[in-house]
């Protein structure tokens, strides 16, 4: 395999459901009834909740390419594992309270009911609370890694992906443009701009943390972090866009979950504004993109080239 080549379908395959595997062991462990130290009580219901939200599903992406990252800068594979499973929990509680009638009103995640209609809302919401309360928990444990200085910057790096500027701006953005708030007025048309600014908040921003997470636990140079931050960047739009188009060409079992919602709500996505065909030209020109900023790693990153591809070739 030359420098410049990704890894094949077959290796990225296998690495993500090694991953997988390792991270479905790790957040079981992390979400059993028995208190951890400092806890009072785990109520039986919330923790059955925050299970189902969690277990039994999903491509785990985010925790691969935390371990991917890592691994490039030599970090010991259990530190990226515990890292990559603090951002599967960030993500699975934004999954939860995404699927609220609030939000996105969804019935069915990952082939299964979602968390509110498994149990009911108020459990989803607290559910959603703690596996993000969950999340940093994990990161800034002494387990993940024993440096203190390396535990708040990999805590704060988690924090911008998914505040105010980041995953949860995002989603305001979303919903704005949905015209949730008439007593705002009627929302404008969004541009590609504007529907790149918000993908790039609500789904890339934890892509690239991802990224970013696992070359900060190796001790990355400020070069390395900066090719990386333009590779996530990068890796989350082409996700995205396939994920637009997906609602609109795939089925619901493909897709464990409703489809053709986006058009029918006003959803802002490049497929809405450019057109569908114009929409998987700019899925292929990010993904490309997105190899193009590993130019640097040479074949250490061929994990991560196979990811981008992955990301735009992807059918669920």
């Amino acid at each position: 395999m030359s420098s410049a080549q990704p890894a094949s379908e077959e290796a990225l395959a296998a690495g993500l459901a090694e991953t997988a595997d390792a991270i479905e062991a790790l957040l079981a462990s992390l979400l059993r009834d028995e208190p951890e130290a400092g806890e009072i009580h785990r109520p039986a219901r919330l923790l059955a909740a925050m299970r189902h939200g969690a277990l039994g599903g999903g491509k785990r992406l985010r925790p691969f390419l935390v371990a991917e990252a890592a691994r490039i800068f030599g970090a010991e594979r259990p530190q990226a594992l515990r890292a990559g499973a603090a951002i599967e929990l960030a993500h699975c509680y934004s999954l939860v309270h995404d699927d609220l009638p609030a939000m996105d009103d969804d019935d069915l995640r990952r082939g299964r009911p979602t968390v509110h209609k498994a149990f009911d809302e108020a459990t989803a919401i607290l559910a959603g609370d703690s596996l993000l309360t969950l999340a940093f928990d994990v990161l800034s444990d002494p387990a993940t890694h024993r440096d203190g200085e390396t535990r708040a910057a990999l805590v704060l790096m988690l924090s911008r992906a998914l505040g105010a500027g980041g995953m949860v701006g995002g989603q305001m953005l979303d919903l704005a443009a949905e015209g949730r708030f008439p007593a705002e007025g009627a929302p404008a048309r969004l541009g590609e701009a504007a529907i790149l600014r918000l993908q790039a908040m609500k789904t890339g921003a934890l892509l690239a943390a991802s990224v970013t997470l696992g070359a900060r636990l190796g001790q990355a140079d400020a070069g390395s972090m900066a090719a990386l931050t333009e590779y996530g960047r990068a890796l989350g739009a082409a996700f995205q866009v396939a994920d637009d188009i997906l609602d609109v060409e795939a089925s619901p079992e493909q897709m464990g979950k409703a489809t053709a919602k986006d058009d029918a709500r006003g959803k802002a996505t490049l497929v809405t504004a450019l057109g569908l065909e114009a929409a998987k030209r700019e899925r292929d020109r990010f993904s490309e993109a997105a190899v193009a900023a590993l130019a640097a790693f040479g074949a250490e990153a061929g994990m991560l080239r196979a990811a981008a591809r992955f990301a735009a070739s992807r059918k669920s």
